[in-house]
């Protein structure tokens, strides 16, 4: 007779916790197709320019959690001669095969975003080539229905991810490379 308690107790429980992770997960917003682009070009020389668009982002609207993976070989060049270059010679995507983000939005509304685009500040920790550095990006930010986008830009330095240019293309490819971000999330 004490078996059917416990096994009802047990029951319950697990119940209330699959209640509370459905709760949180249904804050959740995805986007499994973003976009970020980074351009080093300087004036008068080849165009330094990749895009992919097979970002990962996920954003909790609960705790302004929000996390992106990109997939190194993912960026693609108009060069494919620069594309092979920079996966073998400057980020070693064999290696490091993936770029981080893990951060948080700051400064939104309490109430959470709008229809109105607003200003958010993202602070987090970008990870690319096995190194880490905080950062800080402003971005604008809105919400329509069940899809919030975010969309930026951001500076980021090769050295800071010890990504080393050769001499020879030094003057060739910018020390501060232009990093934009497109995240259309879907609340999931």
């Amino acid at each position: 007779m004490k078996k059917a308690p416990r096994a009802l107790f047990t029951a319950l429980f697990v119940l209330s916790g699959l209640c509370i992770y459905n709760t949180h997960a249904q804050d959740r917003y995805i986007d499994k197709n973003g976009t970020v682009i980074f351009e080093a070009s300087e004036k008068f020389f080849e165009e330094v320019k990749a895009k992919n668009e097979s970002v990962t982002a996920i954003f909790d609207e609960t705790t302004n959690d929000i996390a992106s993976l990109a997939l190194i070989k993912g960026f693609r060049f108009k060069n494919s001669l620069m594309q092979e270059h920079f996966n073998e010679n400057y980020v070693d995507s064999d290696t490091y095969p993936k770029a981080t983000f893990k951060g948080k939005l700051i400064n939104t509304n309490p109430d959470g975003l709008s229809e109105k685009i607003t200003d958010v500040t993202v602070e987090g920790i970008l990870e690319l080539n096995g190194k880490q550095k905080e950062m800080t990006a402003n971005l604008k930010g809105q919400k329509v229905g069940n899809t919030i986008s975010l969309t930026g830009s951001f500076i980021v330095s090769p050295e800071d991810f010890n990504i080393t240019i050769p001499k020879i293309v030094r003057n060739k490819i910018a020390k501060q490379v232009t990093v934009k971000v497109d995240f259309k999330l879907v609340k999931k």
